[in-house]
């Protein structure tokens, strides 16, 4: 079985990640959907709507599964038997950024490889940072977020 894992804080998860996941299932049998948990980040979503919104959107796709990690995403492959990692790229410094971890990733764990996949145009500027800038200060997020997530920030407004 190919397993992938596909690492990232999803604060929140766009339509650019879920671009980048629906590609990425053509690729592999199962993909596992890995929300790291940095002591030194405070995110602006809770773990568990972060976790909730990914469920919701695959729900009806077992090759999906969620989960939650600390530590070191290589450590975390060797635990859930992943010999891939996913990464999405939307312009050449995100790659440069992405290659050097793969690097890093790939001296402690040769047989764990980093597919790169570039999201699709309509996608390219979509970055979790901007979302939340723009929510943070009452702009319109729905052009960027899929159904799930919309649907959960309503509930966290009221």
């Amino acid at each position: 079985m190919r397993t992938c894992l596909f690492p990232g804080t999803f604060d929140p998860i766009t339509l650019g990640h879920t671009d980048v996941i629906s590609r990425g299932l053509d690729l592999f049998d199962r993909l596992v959907i890995g929300i790291g948990v940095n002591s030194s980040k405070t995110p602006m979503f809770a773990l568990e709507e972060r976790m909730a919104w990914i469920k919701e959107i695959y729900k009806d796709d077992a090759r999906v599964e969620v989960t939650s990690y600390s530590g070191l995403t290589i450590d975390f492959c060797k635990k859930i038997d992943a010999r891939f990692i996913l990464r999405g790229i939307r312009n050449i410094g995100d790659f440069e950024y992405e290659k050097a971890i793969a690097d890093v990733n790939r001296t402690l764990a040769p047989h764990i490889e980093t597919i790169f996949l570039s999201t699709a145009l309509q996608y390219s500027s979509i970055a979790s940072t901007l979302v939340r800038d723009i929510y943070r200060y009452g702009g319109d997020v729905t052009s960027f977020l899929p159904e799930a997530v919309i649907a959960g920030i309503k509930r966290i407004k009221q």
